[in-house]
């Protein structure tokens, strides 16, 4: 990342840690790192409140929000998220999962939230912590040198430059990735090349007599949608797809979205009298992770070194939650960075550990299988209750949690097997295609 050398440099600031990014996993490092007693800066390029994606949660957030001390704030601004449902006219079904009937009851519910106000919340917590929390200011240059010391450059909004020289760089820039790109160890992730193109309606229809709170995921035949509803009676709404179904558009992006909205079904039914408001907005390569994750004197958190496809609402979860095991790594590196190596290196496997779990799921959401197994879910050897942890972003649990989800894996090859001699599963049973017959 080059640096613009005609701008003057404002003088330079030393810090124990600076972030890049102010979201959720920028703000979530900094609060816990700033109660700590460094002395963090957090350098946002956008300022607050500003519109973001990605806005629903999942009920693990919730032991986040209590460590960071504002549940009551996101219960304000929230809308209570039971579990969510998913929506096939294939099958001409669709099921619900709840959050309550997963295996870990201590947290059994989420919130949907408009993530302008979920990040501010986080930002401005940050700043109360002690954070020197900035917006508007974008960096520009960031050179490693944990021995020599860190340099970071920033241009505010006046257009005027800025230097730091932290101890330790954390990198929160979500999908900007500002350190995997300049070390050129961004790679695009080869098993999920997705895009998506979404956007706000007012009027939407519950999918049964009243609001429920859950997020619904309508299954079509080349991907999948997202309805969330949000507070004041606003939903979005968002279409998930390969590159090739986006090859089709003809025309403008919104007139291509509510054509693609009003072809399945299922969802044209609950759009009928709904408002599009605001713009709709399109985003491609959802899926990437880098080559390297840490180093000495820093590591990336969040969006900056991964992101996998969003049907499981997984993405705040795992910024939030990595960034929180960063702050420690971060913590423990400035006294001691021989201690903070393995630390390092366990915040890693644990990071991939965490997508790894989720990605299995991710990458055979469009396989007929899995979608069988939505449609028809088992509780055999708990897998129901297995899933459900899954879907609620239990994935760091312990082995003994573990057991169910590994049952709902073996159910999935067994079936695939099955699949391939011409089975599908269905309520009464495996059924064969052609010739209809029902195998118990």
């Amino acid at each position: 990342m080059p640096l613009d050398t005609s701008t003057t440099l404002q003088g330079e600031t030393a810090c124990d840690v600076l972030i890049i990014g102010g979201g959720p996993a920028g703000a979530t490092a900094a609060t816990l790192l700033a109660e700590k007693g460094r002395q963090v800066v957090m350098l946002e390029k956008d300022s607050h409140p500003r519109f973001h994606i990605g806005e629903s949660l999942l009920p693990l957030n919730l032991r986040i929000f209590e460590r960071l001390g504002v549940a009551e704030q996101m219960a304000a601004i929230g809308v209570h998220k039971p579990g969510a449902r998913f929506v096939s006219d294939e099958h001409g079904a669709h099921t619900a999962f709840s959050f309550a009937a997963g295996l870990n009851q201590d947290y059994t519910y989420a919130y949907q939230v408009r993530r302008s106000d979920f990040d501010t919340v986080l930002f401005r917590r940050a700043q109360a912590a002690g954070a020197d929390a900035r917006e508007g200011m974008r960096v520009l240059d960031v050179t490693l040198d944990a021995r020599g010391g860190h340099r970071v450059a920033a241009r505010d909004a006046e257009g005027a430059m800025h230097a730091f020289r932290p101890r330790f760089v954390i990198d929160a820039s979500g999908r900007d990735t500002v350190l995997a790109t300049a070390m050129g160890s961004k790679a695009r992730n080869p098993h999920n090349t997705t895009a998506a193109l979404y956007g706000h309606f007012r009027g939407v229809a519950p999918f049964g007599e009243a609001e429920d709170g859950n997020i619904t995921i309508h299954l079509f035949d080349h991907g999948w949608f997202w309805m969330i509803p949000l507070p004041d009676g606003v939903m979005s709404i968002g279409v998930v797809s390969n590159p090739d179904f986006f090859k089709r558009r003809q025309g403008s992006p919104r007139d291509f979205f509510l054509e693609t909205l009003r072809a399945v079904p299922s969802v044209a039914r609950r759009i009928g009298g709904a408002e599009l408001i605001g713009e709709v907005t399109t985003t491609g390569n959802y899926s990437y992770a880098s080559k390297v994750m840490q180093g000495d004197g820093w590591l990336m958190a969040g969006d900056s070194y991964a992101f996998i496809d969003p049907v499981f609402s997984s993405g705040v979860l795992l910024a939030m939650a990595s960034a929180e095991m960063g702050a420690e790594v971060a913590d423990t590196w400035l006294d001691d960075p021989a201690r903070a190596t393995p630390m390092a290196r366990a915040f890693e496997r644990k990071v991939k550990r965490a997508i790894g779990s989720l990605s299995w799921l991710i990458y055979r959401i469009n396989k007929p299988v899995l979608r069988d197994m939505f449609m028809n879910p088992s509780n055999r050897f708990r897998m129901r209750e297995g899933l459900v942890s899954l879907l609620a972003g239990d994935v760091h649990a312990n082995a003994n949690r573990q057991l169910p989800v590994l049952a709902f894996k073996a159910a999935y090859l067994w079936l695939s097997l099955a699949h391939r001699f011409g089975y599908r599963l269905r309520p009464e049973g495996l059924v064969k295609r052609r010739e209809g017959a029902a195998m118990g």
